[in-house]
């Protein structure tokens, strides 16, 4: 079963927020959550950042699905796990912000600059909130640590008013963001008129020969790149320089 993407898809200048039913039973028991993140570093396409959800009398059920990082599982097996949770709505739910490349590069460059790491944080508040408003009873809350721990850990506690716990580790839970990322990506759907494009763009990272020679062919000396790059990363912004007409306001 393909993840449905479509609300993003319609309009991928824009990011959106994609969720699933909620379980009765994370209304009616303790529930644990966990935060992933995929596509922060590449210079194309989206970042997802998502959550999943589950009573924590079920973790034993959830290890049982054999969980993993996402970034220790091949692109096929994320997509097996993702179909097995995905038959166990009954007691897992998820939620997903797919944040648009065009979105994160207006953001960075605007006159009051929203840099990624605030856009990451706000992201990920905004889901454990989402989560809290949909009635779901928050005990445990798993969030994959990128330094500034006990800082980002107070911050949490205070926002949160200390209503549950948190753990900066990595939840053993399917990375619906990255199976999301790995979707939006594949599918993506050029609004400009880029003729027969190539799709071989590599795995959208900076030191990807084959993302560094798509970047290098789509580039517009007048009009840059596409929305698919992030035109903000400063891999695109060396070759913005170098290579793109130079503008006098």
């Amino acid at each position: 079963r393909r993840m449905d993407l479509s609300e993003f898809e319609r309009d991928n200048s824009r990011s959106c927020r994609l969720v699933s039913s909620v379980p009765e039973l994370c209304r009616g028991e303790e529930c644990c959550l966990g935060v992933d993140e995929a596509g922060r570093g590449p210079v194309l396409g989206p970042m997802v950042y998502g959550i999943c959800f589950c009573p924590l009398s079920r973790k034993q059920d959830l290890e049982e699905l054999k969980v993993a990082d996402s970034k220790t599982l091949t692109e096929a097996e994320r997509e097996k796990l993702f179909e097995k949770i995905d038959l166990a709505k009954d007691f897992i739910g998820w939620a997903l912000e797919v944040l648009s490349p065009n979105v994160i590069s207006t953001s960075m460059q605007q006159r009051v600059k929203y840099n990624l790491n605030v856009m990451s944080h706000d992201a990920a508040i905004g889901l454990i909130q989402y989560a809290l408003d949909s009635g779901v009873r928050l005990k445990e809350t798993f969030v994959f640590r990128r330094g500034g721990g006990k800082k980002n850990k107070n911050e949490l506690n205070s926002l949160f008013k200390t209503s549950f716990l948190i753990y900066f580790l990595f939840f053993p839970v399917i990375s619906y963001s990255k199976v999301a990322r790995d979707h939006a990506v594949k599918s993506w759907k050029f609004v400009e008129d880029l003729g027969d494009i190539n799709l071989e763009y590599g795995s959208g990272y900076p030191n990807d020969p084959k993302t560094k020679e798509w970047l290098a062919k789509y580039l517009d000396p007048v009009f840059g790149y596409p929305q698919f790059v992030r035109f903000s990363w400063s891999t695109a912004q060396t070759i913005l320089d170098s290579k793109a007409a130079p503008v006098h306001w």
